[in-house]
């Protein structure tokens, strides 16, 4: 089973702000389900995991829920919910009694947005991240490489707890050796921690959007699977946002190239296994 574990859909109209910036053009429409089947088809993908676009609201939630449920291939929605809330487990509660609550997987909320280094350290924080865990769900997180020790912290702090890394903590892959060094210690401290997997996603857009080279991806991805091993990395297409720089079949086949070499075992857990594992996905 190929499983893409990192994908989005949003309807434009509903109010999606950081698509706002000039650069970001070429992806400021609609992304619908009509829009993603022919890709995976395509791609020969057989499941994935929608997850959320940046809204950061429980009405998000009920749309990409309702989206998994009417569709043949979304294994599993990861929306947005505010760790800090008190009524974190209300949340999630009612998003499991919306139509397709059964295949909420996980949530993830912008923590690359927040600017206090010791955010994951909050009282109120940590017990959100342990009612994530007892509902039985994976927390994603996305973060800038300044915030991974954050997010160590926070893994050994709550080893009850899936912690999944997107985007491999988005190194800068544009500035080649110099971000690579800025992000293998901090990687290094992070893949440390049992409880936490990473994928293997959006790393064309880390990348020089117009220039990139699967040699310039390699480095990063042979350090996660150093780190990681196969065992806790997953492909991801962060499709529609790697269209900035890729289609949906480079971003597959880049990847592919860009591994190091590995056993029919150990290539089925970056392409399926590790994600259905994580998230619990069907198969």
């Amino acid at each position: 089973m190929i499983v893409d574990a990192h994908h989005h859909l949003w309807r434009i109209e509903d109010g999606y702000r950081w698509l706002d910036a000039p650069e970001l053009a070429p992806i400021r429409r609609s992304f619908v389900p009509g829009d993603l089947e022919p890709e995976l088809a395509a791609a020969g993908i057989d499941r994935t995991v929608l997850v959320e676009g940046g809204r950061c609201d429980a009405a998000e939630a009920a749309l990409l829920l309702a989206y998994a449920r009417g569709s043949a291939v979304i294994g599993g929605v990861v929306a947005w919910a505010d760790p800090a809330d008190p009524a974190l487990a209300d949340t999630v509660a009612a998003y499991r009694e919306s139509p397709g609550g059964d295949l909420l997987v996980g949530v993830r909320p912008q923590l690359q947005a927040e600017t206090d280094p010791g955010y994951l350290d909050r009282p109120a924080v940590r017990r959100g991240l342990r009612t994530i865990a007892e509902a039985g769900l994976a927390f994603d997180v996305v973060v800038r490489v300044d915030q991974l020790p954050a997010v160590a912290g926070a893994a050994r702090a709550v080893p009850e707890l899936r912690f999944v890394l997107d985007h491999l903590g988005k190194p800068a892959i544009r500035d080649g050796a110099a971000g690579l060094a800025a992000w293998t210690g901090p990687i290094a401290a992070l893949a440390a921690a049992p409880n936490v997997t990473a994928k293997l996603s959006g790393l064309v857009t880390e990348a020089d959007w117009a220039r990139w080279r699967v040699a310039d991806l390699r480095p990063f991805v042979a350090e996660a699977v150093d780190r990681f091993g196969p065992d806790r990395l997953m492909f991801g297409s962060d499709w529609p946002v790697c269209r900035l720089a890729a289609d949906y079949g480079t971003v597959l086949s880049a990847l592919t190239e860009a591994l190091p070499p590995l056993s029919p075992g150990e290539r089925a857990a970056v392409f399926g296994d590790t994600a259905a594992r994580t998230y619990g996905l069907p198969r």
